[in-house]
């Protein structure tokens, strides 16, 4: 059963989707999104500190990176980052809805919201740093990190303006295939 706390936060977050649609993201205050989700501007900043967040909220960090840092640690810090999102592509089909893609749509068309989505990016980054690198090479597990994430962060993109129909986990596997043209094999298993 989902908490009352939770269902207040999907309906916020289900009400900015509606309303950034509808009126584009700079048409929209936190108040509007209150006032369509049946709540209080106060409610809304107990969930979200600004509106960006109720798109670009990303729970996942701490996942990729446990998936990175199960890797083994003699592979080169590139490799490791790609297997560990690869091992997480078929899970993203499960994970990701149709929320999300509008969600990732929205931030597509929104120039102002491209600082919020490289932040997104740079907290998963060091997250990975955090628990997967090898001491003294924290650097090349950065840069592995950084490359990893543009091409998921490309893959995110496809998936969420293009109506071709292709799976998430698809497109992310792709992604790490393009960084890491040896996990082919991998991907397709």
């Amino acid at each position: 059963m989902t908490s009352r706390s939770a269902q207040t936060r999907a309906r916020l977050q289900a009400a900015a989707l509606d309303l950034f649609e509808e009126r584009g993201y700079r048409g929209v205050t936190v108040e509007d999104i209150a006032a369509a989700a049946g709540v209080s501007h106060m409610t809304f900043f107990r969930h979200f500190p600004t509106k960006e967040r109720a798109l670009l909220d990303d729970p996942f960090d701490p996942v990729i990176a446990e998936a990175v840092a199960s890797q083994p640690r003699e592979l080169p810090e590139i490799e490791r980052v790609a297997r560990g999102m690869l091992s997480l592509a078929p899970l993203l089909d499960e994970a990701f809805t149709e929320v999300a893609r509008r969600g990732i749509a929205i931030v597509a068309k929104e120039p102002a919201l491209a600082g919020e989505m490289a932040a997104n990016m740079a907290a998963t980054e060091a997250a990975i740093v955090e628990a997967a690198a090898v001491r003294g090479r924290e650097l090349e597990t950065r840069i592995a990190a950084a490359a990893c994430l543009a091409a998921i962060g490309s893959a995110m993109l496809e998936w969420a303006v293009t109506s071709n129909g292709r799976a998430l986990g698809e497109l992310v596997a792709k992604a790490m295939v393009t960084v890491v043209p040896a996990l082919a094999g991998e991907a397709a298993g």
